[in-house]
């Protein structure tokens, strides 16, 4: 395993227990074959890491001057705290690097897995709480989540727009939307796909991404948009 400080001084905090980072950087697979080197895995402190980004991050959007709503700080907070987003954000601090892994992790790719990643980073929060104490982490969550939250609020991408097209569209009408791929542009590794979104055959939306999800997720909001502003009507 590399040495921790370089990993420190990216997350802007220096442990005064190593013995906590170690820890949280321990994968169960690492504790079973190698005993004599891992006093612990790093699960409990995943699942306190867990409980504390949660509470940081509702709390944190309790407090905004948004005044949002206990629903939509669940979608958020869920959006935030999912695997994707963790993995990035333990991939900006190298955090793969790091981990103390078992023969079949590393073999198989571990340190680029975003389930590792995500349930690592989540460990590494939590020894951060028990080392530092919540001033300490909250910093460190607000640090390194600023930029998603700021993103999320603003753009309404926590939203899941498909799911409220469908059931907007089977309330009213029993029918589900179809979505249709219209062009795809550009290189094999740089697509564009625009994509429409179909009810009953009348195209509702559409909308262009760098992945047909994305497409996808950008017309059913867009058709949300005109569905329930009045704009179009289900046939």
């Amino acid at each position: 395993m590399k040495d921790t400080a370089e990993l420190e001084r990216h997350l802007g905090y220096t442990f005064k227990s190593k013995k906590l980072l170690i820890e949280a950087l321990t994968h169960r697979s690492f504790y079973y074959e190698y005993p004599e080197k891992a006093a612990a895995h790093n699960e409990r402190l995943e699942f306190l890491g867990d409980s504390v980004l949660g509470f940081v991050i509702v709390e944190f959007l309790f407090s905004s001057n948004l005044q949002f709503t206990e629903s939509v700080m669940a979608k958020i907070k869920s959006y935030l705290v999912k695997e994707s987003v963790l993995s990035e954000i333990a991939g900006s601090l190298s955090l793969g690097r790091y981990l103390r892994l078992g023969k079949g992790e590393e073999a198989t790719g571990g340190r680029a897995k975003k389930s590792l990643l995500a349930d690592a980073m989540e460990a590494v929060l939590g020894a951060v709480y028990i080392d530092g104490g919540y001033r300490k982490v909250r910093e460190l969550i607000l640090r390194l989540f600023r930029e998603k939250i700021d993103s999320a609020t603003g753009s309404g991408e926590f939203h899941d727009f498909k799911t409220e097209l469908q059931e907007e569209t089977q309330l009213r009408s029993g029918v589900l939307p179809e979505y249709r791929v219209i062009k795809q542009e550009g290189e094999e590794h740089k697509k564009v796909f625009t994509i429409g979104v179909f009810i009953k055959g009348k195209r509702f939306g559409t909308g262009s991404g760098k992945s047909k999800k994305e497409a996808e997720t950008l017309a059913a909001r867009e058709a949300l948009s005109r569905l329930r502003s009045g704009k179009r009507a289900l046939p």
